[in-house]
């Protein structure tokens, strides 16, 4: 296996790191801070979530030879930060227990790998381009905020796709870190400290309220925001995914964790397609090394506790945002080609595409579950009509 490693393995892994730590951190901490959790039980929700990413990402990249990359639910996130208002520590613990066996209990019984299996092929791909899309906009946004940053990244991309290909995204992260030191665009690390966390044991409580008003909404949006969009990016990539495997492995974990903050794990999305794209290697055989190297940084992370973090928020967000974008480029493009190619389904893969990319959000369900939705009833409604 180390023989097969190759920089853009590692290149590809630290930046999945980068960009997921990066764009939902702060979502975790305002979870954290509406239980009103101390610091040190904070440092223990970080390292229960890193060392829970990590570990099922290596898990289950090894165990299929895929680059199946799992994350913690930010959906998931965002609903806790809002609705653990008054709800203490012991009985949100309890509704993440809840949310776990669920999870599990998906994964053992292997009904979503069926419903799974029913996504036509264009409308996978529509999904998938509508979902990255966003990300990619977002680089060439950044450039009229941070014009020398982001021009710079980008033009060392493109001399690196004319002359190593391979080593286009690795070249222009580079650049982009060296451009951000030198114009002094580093926030300063004076306040970082560097210590192994604890974990701390949370005895959990169980409200049927908080069950049914947090543990299954959490399961909800983990499985229609997060593993949903999972299972199409790496479809989309050309790879069949353990679906049950997944779940049950993210359950497991989801409910082993969950006393130490570990709230819920699931597929990654948007991560996922830097790994499961030609970015990370041009052989889909070995792209999985990638996703081994995220899970290991995942793990390092994870017992650097909080305060590991602070290395993540000191990048300036142009360069986030840039070395995202033009990360997954690839993967846009082929995305949209595939979701457009057959003329019969065009009009599904566009209506899919286009509610995917607006953001459009019910019962506090994401836009990519209503995006599927929709499509396919557009899709089963087009394929009515006659010749």
């Amino acid at each position: 296996m180390l023989r097969a490693l190759k920089a853009s393995h590692l290149t590809a892994g630290l930046i999945v790191v980068l960009v997921g730590y990066t764009s939902s951190v702060a979502i975790i901490f305002q979870a954290i801070a509406a239980v009103g959790a101390s610091q040190a039980e904070a440092a223990s929700w970080m390292m229960a979530l890193g060392l829970g990413m990590g570990i099922t990402t290596l898990v289950l990249s090894l165990a299929t030879r895929m680059p199946v990359l799992t994350a913690w639910s930010t959906p998931g996130a965002a609903l806790l930060a809002t609705g653990l208002d008054g709800v203490s520590l012991p009985e949100a613990v309890g509704a993440f227990l809840f949310c776990g066996a669920l999870l599990t209990l998906t994964g053992l019984t292997g009904w979503f790998e069926r419903l799974a299996r029913l996504i036509p092929e264009h409308l996978a791909n529509a999904l998938l381009a509508g979902v990255l899309f966003p990300f990619g906009l977002a680089a060439f946004k950044a450039l009229g905020s941070d014009t020398t940053l982001v021009a710079g990244m980008a033009l060392a991309f493109l001399v690196g796709r004319l002359a190593l290909p391979r080593y286009a995204v690795p070249l222009a992260l580079v650049v982009g870190v060296g451009i951000a030191a030198v114009t002094g665009q580093f926030s300063s690390a004076q306040t970082l400290g560097f210590a192994l966390s604890a974990p701390i044991f949370v005895m959990p409580a169980f409200d049927w309220t908080v069950l049914l008003g947090i543990g299954l909404p959490l399961y909800v949006v983990t499985m229609c925001s997060q593993n949903i969009p999972g299972v199409v990016t790496l479809r989309g990539s050309g790879y069949q995914p353990p679906v049950s495997l997944a779940l049950t492995v993210t359950g497991l974990a989801s409910l082993l964790l969950a006393p130490f903050g570990g709230y819920a794990f699931n597929l990654a999305a948007i991560t996922a397609a830097i790994t499961a794209g030609p970015e990370a290697d041009e052989d889909p055989k070995t792209r999985y090394l990638a996703s081994v190297v995220a899970g290991l940084a995942y793990c390092l992370v994870g017992l650097g506790g909080a305060a590991v973090i602070g290395l993540f928020l000191m990048a300036p967000p142009a360069l986030v945002a840039a070395i995202a974008g033009l990360a997954l480029l690839g993967t846009i493009g082929t995305s949209l080609s595939r979701a457009l190619e057959a003329p019969e389904g065009r009009e599904a893969a566009l209506v899919t595409f286009m509610v995917a990319l607006s953001g459009a959000s019910f019962f506090g369900i994401g836009a990519p579950f209503w995006a599927l939705i929709i499509g396919y009833g557009t899709h089963a409604l087009m394929s009515r009509r006659r010749p």
